[in-house]
């Protein structure tokens, strides 16, 4: 393999640098790292002629912060000229992995959660080639029927630009797969959207719910999900016979222990297929840990507290250890036997095949971790 190393540049005097006096080391270090079988090349845009027209398999791209704009230059140069991702290794997954065809379309999300990381993280919003997306969702070289069937896409926002959404489903068709993804609220209204992730083989959508306070949600940035409307928004999905994941999050300045515990009800009456149970978890460079930071509210906590089952900061209307508790108690109910089982009789009134086997199987795998007693842990 041919790799070409290209350190971006942004000229930072109007007449450049009379001389060029030290390079980069990132360059000369993937360089190093890289086996001795390909062969590699190391381009510094600050001194080297970029040759775009390059036979080179691979493209990579290096850069500091302030020269980021040549580097998203020179890739949207490069992809035109069919430098894109290849189709992702799905041969080195353990078999042990149930799921195993998983995608990226986009990247991105062009909403301002305070809690999310994906703004600090991957700004802005990019589309892979609905070409490239469909090749990698034909791959079939799965010894299980279910991971050929199965396409599992990681975007945090795969429908929120209509356009490229529609074009990709439109391919995905005739591959007759069964997929699942994260979506926003907003396409329970779309009807033509709706329409077309069923015939594509839509089998669930996650939805960040997050909360059913107002004031919680408008904390959150949240103001495009409105309560009165949650349980029609699932009907609309389901209408389509596709199952409906959502998120919920507990530790918001508006929640009690009362009012955490009672989410377990609340999901059950909206109609929701699986959900998803963390507590408010505020990563940095988020704005709800500037706010937390700004208040005094972050407690000094090592990174196993930054896995959405902890605390790291304090509440404002419990202590810590009384939002754990309150997290873990709805967990167990949300997860009951009763509750669990009555989530998957309910799929079969409303649910098609594969959404009904993703409901069966999810229900399954947390209603297993109830009885077995085998809940989140507790960070030390």
């Amino acid at each position: 393999m041919t790799i070409d190393i290209i350190i971006a540049y942004v000229k930072r005097y109007e007449f450049g640098h009379e001389k060029d006096f030290v390079p980069p080391i990132t360059g000369i270090h993937l360089a190093a790292i890289t086996p001795r079988e390909h062969m590699v090349r190391v381009f510094h845009q600050q001194v080297d002629r970029i040759d775009f027209d390059t036979k080179a398999d691979l493209i990579a791209l290096s850069f500091f912060s302030g020269f980021a704009p040549a580097a998203f230059d020179l890739a949207r140069e490069f992809g035109k000229r069919g430098k894109d991702l290849p189709t992702p290794r799905y041969d080195l997954l353990s078999n042990k992995f149930l799921i195993r065809k998983v995608i990226q379309a986009t990247r991105g999300c062009p909403f301002t959660c305070s809690f999310c990381t994906v703004l600090t993280l991957n700004p802005g919003f990019r589309l892979r080639p609905v070409e490239d997306v469909i090749r990698d969702a034909a791959y079939d070289a799965f010894p299980h029927w279910w991971q050929r069937k199965v396409v599992w896409f990681w975007d945090d926002n795969l429908t929120i630009n209509r356009k490229y959404i529609h074009a990709l489903l439109t391919e995905l068709k005739p591959l007759k797969k069964w997929w699942l993804t994260q979506a926003s609220m907003d396409i329970a209204k779309d009807d033509k959207l709706l329409d077309l992730m069923r015939e594509s083989g839509c089998i669930g959508v996650f939805l960040g719910i997050e909360s059913f306070d107002k004031e919680s949600l408008a904390d959150a940035h949240k103001r495009q999900n409105k309560i009165e409307h949650y349980k029609t928004a699932v009907a609309a999905i389901h209408k389509r016979g596709i199952a409906v994941m959502a998120g919920f999050i507990a530790g918001f300045d508006h929640d009690t222990r009362e009012s955490i515990e009672e989410m377990a009800d609340r999901v059950m009456e909206i109609g929701i297929d699986v959900p998803f149970l963390s507590v408010m978890t505020p990563f940095r460079g988020t704005p709800i840990y500037h706010e937390l930071v700004k208040e005094d509210r972050m407690l000094v906590k090592g990174w196993q507290f930054y896995n959405g089952y902890n605390v790291a900061f304090r509440p404002k209307r419990m202590r810590p250890k009384e939002l754990l508790l309150a997290h873990r108690n709805l967990w167990k109910k949300a997860f009951s036997v009763r509750y669990s089982v009555k989530r998957i009789l309910r799929g079969l009134l409303t649910l098609r095949p594969g959404a009904l086997c993703l409901s069966l199987f999810m229900n399954s795998f947390y209603m297993y971790k109830r009885i077995r007693r085998n809940y989140p842990v507790d960070a030390l």
